[in-house]
């Protein structure tokens, strides 16, 4: 292989590497700006409003899960 070839092989990954490493690290600020306004929304509630959203979240969850499964069962042809 040409050593042109290598250089610029070279290149690509280290601005592979860069952009990953962008990534990676918006995902992490995403992450924290996310858990932050989720703990800001929790002591907003309180903690039986809190409770009582996640036991309805969970609910509609399960709910959609059996209608997604009804779907799937019933496209099987």
């Amino acid at each position: 292989m040409k050593e042109s070839k290598l250089v610029e092989l070279k290149n690509k990954v280290e601005a592979l590497t860069r952009v990953v490493k962008y990534n990676l690290q918006q995902l992490n600020e995403i992450s924290t700006l996310a858990k932050g306004t989720l703990t800001a929304f929790q002591l907003h509630l309180g903690e039986k409003k809190w409770e009582k959203l996640v036991v309805e979240l969970k609910e509609t969850e399960k709910k959609d899960l059996e209608a997604e499964e009804k779907k799937l069962d019933l496209d099987v042809e």
